[in-house]
């Protein structure tokens, strides 16, 4: 994998690999063991962009959250890697961390390092937006952070149009760090939830858009099928979209472009994403090594125009 694959991520200065590596299953659905081979395959793949939380993954029996920064800071340290890698993380989830107060955000950023065993966090995210703290405070927390050092640059997800152009106003206003990316809801079958008000302020003010659920939770692997049953903890997430015609019209697209391309239907609609305006890179993440050639397949993938085109008005 060459450098030129990788892509610059808004006005910062990380450039990153196109598909961002989920952190959920680190610590949950994969073992330490499990995780490190996985974090392995994607570096040897030219892969240098890793996402997680500090919530990740508290919902799961006997954990308390922190395990999946945890996994990945050991696997960093091991490998002594830290410079090549971009870690994102993020805040206002963690049982223990819970909202966006200037005080909270200042403790979760140092349980994060503490966890991720580093100095210093390259991608800091507010993981949902809290619209009863005032944004003055949210940046300025996230400010003191980047001038300590501790963060390299700071993202938004779940945030609404408006709270995120006050905020960006308010970046721009007193000369303080600004957010660089965005992290929507996006895939084919989930396009509202980014497009139209969210994009286009995105567009305007130069982030970079890194979309999570990028596969439908399954659904856009293609392994979900009318009649066939799916053993997996989001099995009942992803086949709902088989019930709607826009779910049904997108499998079709996605299995003619794929056979045309020789190519996995996942990596097919996360060629589709990345080739979408403001987007940099989808998350995606794998539990096993097999899973994971046809994510960072998208770094390989070229779509056509027309490609391009028939997905977008069969996900229409």
């Amino acid at each position: 994998m060459t450098s030129s694959s990788l892509r610059k991520l808004g006005s910062s200065d990380l450039e990153v690999f196109p598909l961002a590596l989920g952190g959920n299953v680190f610590g949950w659905t994969a073992d330490e063991a499990t995780s490190f081979d996985v974090l392995d395959a994607y570096t040897a793949a030219g892969g240098n962009f890793v996402d997680t939380a500090d919530a990740y993954s508290a919902w799961a029996e006997g954990n308390s959250g922190g395990e999946s920064e945890t996994v990945i800071g050991k696997w960093v340290k091991a490998r002594g890697n830290r410079s090549d890698v971009v870690i994102a993380t993020k805040v206002s989830q963690h049982p223990d961390y819970q909202g966006l107060s200037a005080a909270n955000i200042k403790a979760a950023a140092d349980a994060s390092l503490r966890r991720l065993d580093t100095d210093y966090i390259d991608l800091y995210y507010t993981h949902f937006d809290r619209p009863e703290v005032p944004v003055e405070e949210i940046i300025g927390a996230l400010d003191e952070l980047v001038r300590a050092g501790k963060v390299r640059h700071i993202a938004a997800s779940n945030i609404s149009p408006e709270r995120l152009r006050e905020s960006l106003e308010f970046s721009d206003r007193e000369g303080l760090a600004r957010y660089v990316a965005l992290q929507p809801h996006y895939n084919l079958v989930s396009r509202d939830t980014y497009e139209g008000e969210l994009s286009d302020l995105a567009s305007r003010a130069g982030l970079a858009a890194v979309p999570y659920y990028a596969l439908a939770s399954g659904f856009l692997t293609g392994k979900y099928r009318p009649g066939k049953t799916v053993d997996s903890v989001r099995a009942a997430g992803a086949a709902k979209h088989l019930e709607s015609e826009r779910g049904i019209k997108v499998l079709t697209a996605l299995d003619e472009i794929a056979q045309a391309h020789d190519a996995p239907i996942a990596t097919v609609a996360l060629a589709w994403l990345a080739a979408q305006p403001t987007v940099a890179a989808p998350i995606a993440s794998a539990r096993t090594v097999e899973q994971l050639p046809a994510l960072v397949g998208v770094a390989e993938l070229r779509l056509t125009e027309q490609e391009v085109a028939k997905l977008t008005a069969a996900s229409a």
